[in-house]
């Protein structure tokens, strides 16, 4: 057994000063267990461990690599963001390629060292042209439940564009318990209100990629704020300004906000030339692009999003910690299991300063990051 001592725990609606008693799940909450391994949290925070349920890659590693090896390294390297479960995120490309990666997905999910792997996000083929953003066009297809079918099991999320797609694939994902997010797409207020009642009830990265907000025509974004729908926010302050985070968080619900960094493989590499999809990509700073200057993913890391975010909307911390571990576990259906610190969840956890540096990640209650 392994004992957190002199940590601010972040636990439901509070912060509490005591022990965490943990060995694979947490044990205790209260008086530090006798005879345990004890951790230092040295005043710092103590939660849940984060979940990423957007990234496709970092530390030059991507979903898309047709090798296993490199999801298991970027697995490896999450930690060191707090992120103890993620959904490797595909992309637009052949349906061989999607079918590869889809596989590798359901192999890491057994991998026992890292970042646990969830299931798979996956962000086309079915999207539409005008708004594919970093995404290849010549490989965007028509919604077909059937072209999906055989790794219903390993989809969690899948975006698609609902203009104009048959809203008898909604039902057939939900029927499969796989959560059909709205992104990459032209529609109209009216389509998108329509597809989020018929069960799409999911908004793919905020802003980016869709139908803004016009008073006339108010679009994706004014269906996200006008309903009950789950929105993805990739708070790095380069793909959706702090003004607009702000808006959000005085319109949402904290519950219907989750945080992710929709990262590349260019994550935690520093400037210079990388690559998404067969496509050149150039990080400087805070800023991805392709050749043609289209904003092509983040480079932003989990902890960072999470800083920005309660910086820029003046959310406390335990809301904004709910935002990357309570919400993403209550809408992939794994709350019981993870999310937060309580008696016979998982022990992931994650140990952060006041200016969200990670000091450790413990994934099962094995130590996979410490500085």
């Amino acid at each position: 057994m392994q004992t957190i001592i002199n940590g601010r725990l972040i636990l439901p609606k509070k912060i509490y000063a005591g022990a965490l008693n943990f060995d694979e799940k947490i044990i205790s909450i209260g008086e530090p267990a006798g005879g345990a391994e004890v951790i230092d949290a040295e005043n710092n925070f103590v939660s849940a461990g984060f979940i990423n349920i957007h990234i496709h890659g970092a530390a030059g590693f991507d979903t898309m690599d047709d090798d296993i090896g490199a999801l298991k390294k970027l697995a490896e390297f999450l930690p060191s963001m707090g992120v103890t479960s993620f959904l490797p995120t595909t992309m637009t490309m052949p349906l061989e390629k999607i079918y590869r990666a889809l596989e590798r997905i359901r192999l890491g999910r057994n991998f026992t060292s890292g970042a646990k792997i969830l299931g798979a996000n996956v962000e086309g083929p079915f999207i539409s042209k005008k708004f594919k953003g970093a995404q290849a066009e010549e490989n965007i297809l028509p919604a077909d439940f059937e072209l999906i079918k055989n790794f219903s099991d390993a989809i969690k999320i899948i975006t698609v564009a609902p203009e104009g797609i048959d809203f008898d694939f909604i039902d057939r994902c939900r029927t499969e318990n796989i959560i059909v997010s709205i992104g990459h797409s032209a529609a109209t207020y009216e389509q998108a209100i329509a597809a989020i009642e018929r069960g799409a009830n999911h908004i793919t990265h905020l802003f980016n990629a869709q139908t803004g907000f016009h008073h006339r025509k108010p679009g994706i974004v004014g269906a996200a704020l006008d309903s009950s729908a789950i929105v993805e926010l990739i708070a790095d302050n380069v793909h959706v300004h702090p003004a607009a985070q702000k808006i959000v968080a005085k319109i949402k619900p904290r519950n219907e906000i989750i945080l992710i960094t929709d990262s590349l493989r260019a994550c935690g590499l520093g400037d210079g030339v990388s690559e998404l999809g067969g496509q050149k990509v150039f990080v400087k700073g805070n800023l991805a692009t392709l050749e043609d200057g289209t904003i092509a993913g983040s480079v932003a890391t989990m902890n960072n999003v999470l800083k920005n975010f309660c910086a820029n909307t003046s959310t406390d911390i335990v809301a904004g910690v709910e935002m990357v571990t309570k919400n993403p576990a209550v809408e992939l259906g794994i709350f019981d299991k993870t999310g937060s610190l309580e008696v016979g969840k998982a022990a992931d956890i994650t140990i952060f300063d006041d200016d969200f540096n990670i000091k450790k990640t413990l994934v099962n209650g094995q130590l996979n990051y410490s500085v």
